[in-house]
């Protein structure tokens, strides 16, 4: 199970290295800086008896650090020759493949207030007899006028098992509190062996609460919410979809809330590891059943995480009110003395940092001019 403080920790670091890169002027002025968006790693389905295997889409952006400017039509270049033995490669129509496991993508101009662009979106698949050991990188670099890039790469391999993922619900705005409302996603298996039953986790912010508590999940409150662990039976094969609700009832004390949900391959180990040292609840509710949408051994590991975790902002319209109490605090010169603020939310609405980089509150302290030596 990801640990979704563990998550939020990389995504404020990789903020901070953005934020490293931005710099003032003209893009061009900025080194001619481009830069290339793209997987960090996808795993192949290995091919079935028959030689079919299941596809993988490698969706490739180009962007740059300064959007003021006008940078013209690209080019980007794929490098696929370290994976040419173990998957095949389907490109579309903007690219053109050349030798040496290499083809050239053309990408459109970003006009001036355009941060990116989409520069190519191809498939892989393992081909049969591929190894489930094998590995290597498809490499990038995308070149537009003077602008130029470094260099990107996605990392690619081949495994058996499921691989079950959840599709991203839309956030919600303006809830009113004490009002109900759903989250609707879709848990699907992309992988190539069945998942007999899914160890599902929830986690609704504090001013949210499950609108029913199922038996067969275990729920547990903590600080800035309550988190649920359950267990589905029904078995998810390869190319199976099922629709997940999840019904949320909006507090008297909502504002900026968030649901947040994975799902993986059920195991005794997972299930141990999700509960750690805590105190879980079963729910005395119905099941939580899932719900076909489509169709198309029990331990086997999920083969691509990456699609596992899922984040949805659920705002309320609400308010709170903040107070900010000061000291009175004297000394003589060369004295150091200590200023006590006290930051009292008198609501209705909690407020918490739920959020990479996403302050509480904000305060501002200006020291008074001391006198002139």
């Amino acid at each position: 199970m990801k640990d979704p403080h563990r998550l939020l920790g990389a995504t404020l670091v990789s903020c901070a290295l953005a934020a490293a890169g931005v710099g003032s002027g003209p893009a061009y002025a900025v080194e001619n800086q481009l830069w290339i968006s793209a997987p960090y790693e996808t795993v192949l389905p290995a091919a079935d008896a028959d030689g079919s295997a299941r596809a993988r889409t490698l969706a490739v952006q180009v962007s740059r650090d300064v959007a003021e400017d006008r940078v013209p039509a690209g080019r980007l270049t794929v490098d696929v020759s370290e994976i040419a033995s173990f998957a095949r490669v389907s490109w579309p129509a903007n690219c053109v493949p050349e030798s040496q496991g290499k083809a050239v993508c053309d990408f459109p101009g970003m006009p001036a207030g355009t941060e990116s662009v989409p520069a190519a979106t191809f498939e892989l698949r393992a081909l049969p007899g591929a190894d489930v050991s094998a590995a290597g990188y498809v490499r990038y670099s995308a070149a537009a006028g003077e602008a130029t890039s470094h260099p990107g790469e996605t990392r690619v391999g081949v495994g058996n098992g499921p691989d079950l993922g959840l599709s991203q619900a839309d956030n919600q705005r303006d809830l009113r509190p004490g009002s109900e409302t759903s989250v609707r996603a879709t848990l699907s298996n992309s992988g190539n062996r069945t998942a007999q039953r899914t160890l599902l986790w929830l986690d609704a912010s504090y001013g949210l609460r499950f609108q029913e508590r199922h038996t067969n999940c275990e729920y547990r409150e903590h600080d800035t919410g309550t988190s649920a662990l359950c267990v589905l039976d029904e078995a998810v094969a390869p190319g199976q979809r099922y629709a997940l609700n999840t019904g949320l009832g909006v507090g008297r004390k909502a504002l900026y809330e968030r649901f947040d949900h994975s799902v993986q391959p059920y195991s005794d180990e997972a299930l141990e590891e999700a509960r750690g040292e805590w105190t879980w609840t079963r729910g005395t509710g119905s099941d939580l059943d899932l719900r076909p949408v489509a169709t198309a051994a029990a331990t086997d590991p999920d083969i691509d995480p990456q699609d596992n975790y899922r984040t949805v902002i659920l705002d309320a319209r609400n308010t709170a009110d903040l107070k900010l109490t000061g000291s009175r605090v004297s000394g003589a010169a060369g004295d150091t003395v200590t200023a006590r603020v006290t930051v009292h939310n008198r609501g209705p609405a909690w407020v918490a940092s739920l959020g990479a980089g996403a302050a509480v509150a904000t305060v501002k302290f200006r020291a008074p001019r001391g006198p002139r030596s």
